[in-house]
């Protein structure tokens, strides 16, 4: 007879040889977080995701994804590459800054392929197994699952927290059939600190752990195709994709170790990501660029986009609306983010000749003023 407490302790170590950091297992049971899921979808929270609420309440039901189902092996892995250590991007403005998770390869692929392994390896040691893994791939509250699996505590950035590790980190599951004893959630550490969301650029952390998507930079330049509303624009800043200010100013991500994994060190490519010179790409050289990464499914026209508001964003320089101009044209959406960014990089032109015309005219006085006056 099978002895499930020797195969988890097994399937945690197997996944530590597999690069993951840590594996928890918990029961199927997330009955607690539908109406709270319900509830965010009522309130339009999801934005334009409509499949958040075409799958409805099977995101807190894993055994309508794959019956049978009675547990789930949940793990994270660093994605932290060393040289977001000295980044300064968002101090840069003429610089992009791009989500940490996106500066390598996409993660997806990685994940799911170590998963595999994972679970091929249970089904050789348990006999028989059905599973189906899952990396941000499916309808599957996936961080409450991490939660139940002991891998964290939900932060009020809605993302999942460890003392030792911090929030940097990818999630993955494997649902599974067989009884697996469960493990037990850890305890939330955050208490009264409000650092992520009184950080947030665009006030998108309306409660603990609710983020309103609509308002949140990731989802604007991400998962959002249309136009990036006004009112968002100038607090975007320099971020072209992704937003990772809620995760920096987390004092437990102060221990949050590098990744090992190359795939997710920082491409060469972004090494110096001036604003201008990935606003010159053509389709061409952004699809060759972007071979690989994440940025690569928002496609050409919506990366413009975001790089438009950061060049508006920016202070005046000529080749900056010089850059903008020679993309207008090339779609309704782009044109109007373009000519946004130009009327923005007008007024700083505006403003710099006022004072350097109120300069002067405080050096005419000055030298006018009697030595004693």
């Amino acid at each position: 007879m099978m002895d499930y407490q020797i195969l988890a302790d097994k399937i945690k170590l197997w996944a530590l040889e597999l690069g993951f950091e840590k594996a928890g297992i918990c029961d199927i049971d997330l009955s607690q977080h539908e109406a709270e899921l319900q509830r965010w979808l009522d309130a339009g929270y999801h934005g334009d995701m409509e499949w958040m609420a075409r799958h409805g309440m099977m995101r807190a039901r894993p055994d309508e994804l794959l019956p049978g189902t009675i547990r789930v092996i949940s793990v994270r892995m660093t994605y932290l590459p060393p040289e977001a250590k000295f980044s300064l991007d968002l101090s840069t403005p003429t610089h992009a800054y791009i989500s940490r998770y996106a500066l390598g390869r996409d993660y997806h692929k990685l994940l799911r392929n170590q998963l595999k392994k994972l679970a091929e390896k249970i089904k050789q040691e348990a006999g028989e197994l059905n599973y189906r893994p899952f990396v941000d791939s499916a309808p599957v509250l996936e961080r409450p699952l991490a939660e139940k699996a002991g891998l964290g505590w939900t932060g009020k950035h809605s993302l999942i927290l460890d003392k030792d590790t911090g929030s940097w980190f990818f999630l993955g599951e494997i649902l599974v059939d067989i009884p697996l004893p469960v493990d037990q959630p850890v305890s939330n550490q955050c208490g009264q600190c409000k650092a992520c969301i009184t950080s947030c650029p665009t006030n998108a952390i309306v409660d603990d752990g609710v983020v309103d998507a609509r308002r949140c930079i990731s989802y604007l330049t991400i998962e959002y195709a249309g136009v990036i509303p006004e009112e968002f624009r100038e607090a975007m800043g320099n971020r072209i994709y992704g937003c990772d200010d809620c995760q920096l100013v987390c004092p437990w991500n102060r221990f949050s170790p590098l990744t090992g994994q190359p795939d997710f060190h920082r491409r060469e490519i972004l090494a110096t990501p001036d604003l201008v010179d990935l606003f010159l790409w053509d389709e061409q050289t952004f699809l060759k660029n972007m071979e690989g990464s994440a940025i690569r499914r928002i496609g050409h026209i919506q990366w413009l986009r975001n790089l438009a508001v950061a060049m508006g964003n920016a202070p005046y320089a000529k080749n900056i609306i010089q850059a903008l101009t020679q993309r207008l044209g090339l779609s309704e959406l782009l044109d109007t983010h373009i000519h946004w960014a130009i009327s923005q990089q007008n007024k700083k032109r505006d403003i710099r000749k006022q004072n350097r015309k109120h300069d002067r005219l405080i050096r005419i006085i000055q030298k006018g003023l009697p030595r004693d006056a």
